[in-house]
């Protein structure tokens, strides 16, 4: 019963310091940090004007924290994911030598705890100072 105690208010301890540790608004602004946010939409990379997806056109997702991934190919992990899906969203490389205001072409590793899938995109089909 001990055990069970002791694991139980570990697991409340980390959860408590998990879910405090990053509001779910923010995007991870160092290397190697991460932040839980929620998906807000899943599309395809290109629409028509009409809103309407153009299939095979690539993926894209929007988090609810603002963050956005974007491939030209057709990403699996990424086109299973629901609206509302908890997610965890790492920084993992941020481009040198930008341009002064271009923020494009950090690339960030996502974690999908619904359908325990990940995968690792750009924010911008371009990286900064790019087309």
């Amino acid at each position: 019963m001990n055990k069970l105690l002791i694991v139980t208010s570990a697991l409340s301890s980390f959860l408590a310091v998990t879910v405090n540790a990053a509001p779910l608004t923010d995007l991870p602004e160092q290397i190697g940090t991460c932040v839980f946010t929620h998906v807000k939409s899943v599309e395809t990379r290109l629409q028509e004007a009409g809103g309407q997806p153009i299939p095979d056109s690539g993926s894209a997702i929007n988090f609810v924290n603002g963050g956005y991934q974007v491939s030209y190919n057709q990403i699996p992990e990424v086109d299973s994911s629901q609206v509302g899906d908890r997610v965890m969203m790492c920084l993992a490389f941020v481009p040198a030598n930008c341009p002064a205001g271009d923020d494009r072409g950090k690339i960030y590793t996502t974690t999908n705890f619904r359908t325990g899938r990940s995968w690792t995109l750009p924010d911008s089909e371009h990286d900064c100072g790019g087309a």
